[in-house]
């Protein structure tokens, strides 16, 4: 099947694209509000781009409804810090909770039962039982296409990783389990994907 994307509507190049480019890690973003409580909102149009200087990238939207700029955007341009976590098999249908549209200033939180921890070096606290959060202050916020859709760089400050899945190897190098991560990731529709089989396949030299 051959499908032409020329003079689409951009919900269905959306459908294909979110069926289509998979699995998609998820960045769960936490950001402060105005009265001091926080935001918790999923995105996984959402990549790491450059390790010099290290930076994430989550893509942001607007509302369906408003059509007015997300609170994660508003937050992160408004306070400049906020923490991304990769959450895990167990925390997926509190991933697709936080994805409800709220009034903004309005906290995810109330309606989820999650632990906010202390986050050491960060202003920000992190989310206790995720196994991977990442500090983040805004590198930078570029709005591209015609939503326009709001592109934001993060500078991350600073990694917590799960105990149970980093580790120093025989020669003192950093290396992490993918499977202790146990990271979740999106397919279309209201389907996520879980680890399975991992195949290790040395690179060329």
């Amino acid at each position: 099947m051959l499908i032409d994307f020329e003079g689409m509507d951009p919900k269905d190049a959306y459908h294909i694209l979110t069926q289509t480019v998979i699995p998609r890690p998820v960045a769960w973003v936490l950001s402060e509000n105005p009265d001091g409580d926080y935001n918790l909102a999923p995105f996984s149009f959402f990549t790491p781009i450059t390790s010099n200087p290290p930076l994430l990238m989550i893509s942001v939207g607007k509302k369906p409804a408003e059509g007015v700029s997300k609170d994660t955007r508003v937050n992160i341009e408004a306070r400049k810090n906020f923490v991304v976590h990769i959450a895990h098999r167990d925390l997926a249908a509190a991933v697709t909770e936080s994805s409800r549209t709220l009034p903004h200033g309005e906290s995810e939180l109330k309606n989820l039962d999650l632990e906010l921890v202390d986050f050491e070096g960060s202003s920000l606290p992190r989310l206790k039982d995720c196994n991977v959060a990442f500090a983040c202050e805004l590198y930078d916020i570029k709005e591209i296409g015609a939503g326009p859709q709001s592109l934001v760089f993060g500078k991350v400050t600073r990694v917590w990783v799960s105990d149970d899945a980093a580790r120093y190897d025989d020669k003192n190098r950093l290396t992490f389990n993918g499977a202790a991560i146990d990271p979740i990731g999106r397919l279309g529709g209201s389907e996520y994907v879980t680890f399975g089989e991992i195949l290790k396949i040395p690179r060329p030299s």
